[in-house]
């Protein structure tokens, strides 16, 4: 057998690679074109093109062995590891404590409301009122002491504890009523006092009255022009010429003490400060006051003794432990700061008893 017919004969006698040999019917290339079907030759796709089909047997996929695959495993998920304790962690040393923060009342739309102490003591059913306390009835006691020991050393030796005691009124008393800086009239109600020192010294002490009532009057009316050429509100001026007034005024009646007898400078002086030092112990207020003016009274009888006024300094230091708790009432209104305690809370018990020793001076001497 020739290759010729065993290639004809053979497994792939109808496989043509090349397209050489076509069917009848067969779509053939016009002469001059590729051998290779075009479909695009038809713009509109009318005529398409057969397709090819294959002549004689194909491949024996089975007379091929197979290649085996791996299988691959799918992942599994790790196997759950046991828990570890957390390790220790270093100690560290606790913050340091902050200062209390002061106390505000609920959160409203308009603000954070708050309540002054003297509201809160209302609502809890407390008095509002705190005492001066021990360290401002001291000081008062050492001025009431500078006062009874210079009167009987002469009058210009008495202006000296007098003018501080003056001055200490006039800032308490703005202070007291919130008025605070009140420069001008702090100074306008010192320098009051200060004329009235300077009268009564000019006067003389049988003229004394009449030279501490000329400066207080000339004072008020120099009080309302200044309180007249402010340019605040009419209820602020009000306010201010009020002030203005009080201070001015207790200033000047503090030279009483300048126009009374020495010795009932030293009476009087000297029961105020006992009686203040006694109102500061830490007893009930009924018995606080009894206890004062007991006091006072005894001192003044002792020092009226050794001044020459006898059984009159009792009545006299009495007297001066009235006006002087009145003072101490006055200073101690609706919770004062420290600064009133130590500006009002110590001028205040000596200028209010100085009218009191000037008339029961007088009275007694």
């Amino acid at each position: 057998m020739s290759d010729q017919q065993s290639y004809e004969g053979g497994p792939y006698s109808g496989y043509d690679p090349y397209g050489q040999q076509r069917t009848p019917g067969e779509w053939a290339p016009p002469p001059g074109q590729p051998q290779y079907p075009n479909p695009y030759a038809d713009p509109y796709g009318t005529q398409q093109a057969p397709a090819q089909q294959w002549q004689g047997q194909t491949w024996d996929t089975q007379n091929h062995a197979r290649v085996p695959v791996a299988e691959q495993p799918y992942p599994q998920a790790p196997a759950p590891q046991p828990e570890q304790a957390p390790a220790p962690q270093p100690e560290q040393a606790p913050a340091p404590e902050q200062e209390p923060e002061p106390a505000f009342g609920p959160a409203t739309l308009a603000g954070n409301a708050r309540i002054t102490d003297a509201q809160r003591a209302r609502l809890e059913g407390r008095s509002p009122v705190i005492e001066p306390g021990i360290q401002p009835a001291a000081l008062t006691a050492l001025l009431g002491i500078l006062l009874a020991v210079a009167a009987p050393l002469g009058s210009y030796a008495l202006v000296v504890p007098l003018v501080l005691l003056q001055a200490v009124t006039a800032a308490g008393w703005f202070r007291l009523n919130g008025m605070w800086p009140a420069r001008q009239g702090i100074a306008l109600a010192f320098l009051g006092g200060l004329v009235a020192d300077v009268a009564v010294l000019a006067a003389g002490r049988e003229h004394a009255p009449a030279a501490i009532l000329g400066p207080l009057g000339i004072w008020v009316l120099l009080a309302l022009v200044l309180q007249l050429r402010s340019h605040a509100s009419p209820d602020e001026r009000m306010y201010g010429l009020m002030a203005t007034v009080a201070s001015s005024a207790l200033a000047i009646l503090a030279t009483g003490f300048l126009g009374a007898s020495a010795h009932a400078v030293s009476v009087g002086a000297a029961a105020v400060a006992v009686a203040v030092l006694a109102r500061a112990l830490p007893m009930p207020t009924p018995v606080s006051v009894v206890v004062s003016l007991l006091a006072a009274a005894g001192t003044g009888l002792a020092v009226g003794n050794l001044t020459g006024l006898g059984t009159g300094g009792g009545a006299l230091g009495a007297g001066a432990a009235v006006c002087a708790l009145i003072g101490h009432r006055v200073a101690s209104y609706d919770y004062p700061s420290r600064f009133v305690h130590f500006t009002a809370g110590v001028a205040l018990p000596l200028a209010a008893a100085a009218p009191a020793v000037w008339l029961l001076g007088r009275v007694f001497g």
